[in-house]
């Protein structure tokens, strides 16, 4: 059996990688900020919740212990929780996105370490965007070009770096980053723009549930490699 937490992932890319995940046979721990939100999103599932909060430190710790103390290890994580944070660039701001798109990161996978070391083939995976790529935003012919989300695209930038850092330091842990694609969400709700969360959640699953032989350090979309 296939033990696997996904952060925010009562609605969205996360609620629907954790269906197809289930179909897989996984185990999946579905980590959710909002108890009752969670539950719920769980039980329509028929996943287990845990409550996560990836800006607290002692709720990812708590989490993490409660993961350990039903299942001795941990599988796959998924770091899907994320904010799109287009409000507004300040400083305030700056903090809260960063705090969940890149800070949440090393939280949540700091925290899972030892439990992903118990693993006989454990994977992260990194739910990051072609909003951080350089060669993406100052492409013309690509549409994040015409996209002004400095926050978002910056933290993004610092999701992925941090993985393929951790993808050095953590040679027995696959670590790889993706753009699952844009996809139709309460992120992107305010764009109309957006394919549905199955097609996009597939991405996600690939990485998943990789073989032991799988790439790791990777950057990736649908169609293959990401430039940076």
């Amino acid at each position: 059996m296939t033990i696997t937490l996904i952060t925010g992932a009562n609605k969205g890319i996360g609620f629907e990688t954790a269906r197809q995940l289930l179909e897989r046979g996984h185990t999946v721990w579905l980590g959710a900020r909002d108890v009752e939100r969670g539950e719920r999103a769980a039980a329509a599932l028929g996943a287990r919740f845990v409550q996560l909060d990836v800006t607290d430190d002692a709720s990812v710790r708590a989490a993490l212990a409660t993961v350990d103390a039903v299942e001795g290890r941990l599988d796959v994580l998924v770091n899907n929780a994320g904010v799109l944070g287009a409000d507004a660039t300040d400083g305030p701001s700056a903090l809260r996105v960063f705090d969940i798109n890149a800070v949440g990161v090393v939280r949540v996978t700091e925290a899972a370490l030892p439990l992903l070391r118990r693993s006989a083939n454990p994977r992260v995976v990194n739910v990051s965007s072609s909003m951080g790529s350089f060669w993406a935003v100052t492409n013309p012919e690509r549409p994040e070009y015409g996209m002004p989300l400095p926050l978002y695209a910056a933290s993004k930038a610092a999701a992925t770096m941090l993985t393929v850092q951790y993808a050095k330091s953590q040679p027995g842990i696959k670590f790889n980053a993706l753009e699952p694609g844009t996809t139709a969400t309460d992120m992107t709700a305010a764009f109309g723009i957006g394919r549905s969360v199955t097609e996009s959640a597939k991405t996600v699953v690939r990485l998943a549930t990789l073989d032991p032989d799988g790439p790791t350090g990777t950057f990736t979309d649908e169609y293959g490699h990401l430039s940076w």
